[in-house]
């Protein structure tokens, strides 16, 4: 296992064999492009499973009374977007690069989600 941290990106960022653009080993399509914040060490992570190799602690997701602070980051442009943003985008604001919508899957890995009411 190789952890990389991108001094690119200027913020706390780490991955497992993770590229310029933050895909790592676990997800590198050409729409794997974003890190995400974790609550629980203020370092932005490709993906869950980068998180849990890399981290000596659990997970915790970001809180749904601070979706309005910067927590997602393009891996393309290192524009930081809040979670809010985030979810109602498919593309970076910036840049325009594309978000892999899959990652809309498995939300609740990353944040805190309200239930609907």
């Amino acid at each position: 296992m190789m952890a990389w941290e991108n001094p690119v990106h200027q913020v706390a960022l780490r991955g497992v064999r993770m590229d310029a653009q933050t895909r790592c080993a676990h997800y590198h399509s050409l729409f794997d492009v974003i890190a995400l914040k974790h609550d629980c060490c203020a370092t932005f992570y490709p993906c869950h499973l980068c998180h849990g190799e890399l981290a000596d602690h659990e997970a915790t997701p970001w809180p749904a009374d601070r979706f309005d602070e910067p927590a997602v980051l393009c891996g393309v442009c290192s524009t930081q977007l809040s979670p809010a943003k985030y979810l109602d985008a498919s593309s970076c604001p910036n840049c325009q690069a594309l978000f892999n919508p899959g990652c809309k899957l498995h939300l609740d890995l990353y944040f805190e989600m309200k239930p609907a009411s």
